[in-house]
């Protein structure tokens, strides 16, 4: 079968086939099969970043998601955010984040300011 440019759905369905019986027989570098390999997940990767590219996340779910990883509680977000009842309305939606929270959520936790300066939705009532 001859190598080609990934132009559809069906063909990169069918690339990753392809893949998946390449990898299951673990070439080794250098060997046609290999070769094969590389350059497939190169076609599926740049295919996938064309048509499926990756959202940045919001930033509620990012704040939340490092808790998650770090082990954080909301007390832990208070000398970022303020009071508990302060962390509670940002976290539940209810509170926009200011400046000065964005600053401190980037610099202790490392979360990009990107992310965090993303809009979110704030829920009213």
């Amino acid at each position: 079968m001859e190598i080609r440019p990934i132009h559809t759905k069906a063909d990169h369905k069918t690339t990753l086939k392809e893949i998946s019986v390449l990898m299951e027989s673990d070439p080794a570098p250098g060997t046609p099969d290999g070769d094969r390999l590389d350059i497939l997940v190169t076609l599926v990767q740049a295919y996938e970043a064309k048509h499926t590219p990756i959202r940045a996340p919001d930033p509620v779910e990012a704040i939340k998601f490092r808790m998650e990883q770090s082990g954080l509680s909301v007390k832990d977000l208070e000398p970022m955010i303020g009071k508990s009842n302060r962390v509670y309305e940002v976290l539940s939606r209810k509170r926009p984040f200011t400046l000065a929270m964005i600053r401190r959520l980037h610099s202790r936790l490392g979360i990009p300011a990107s992310v965090l300066i993303a809009e979110t939705e704030i829920v009213t009532g």
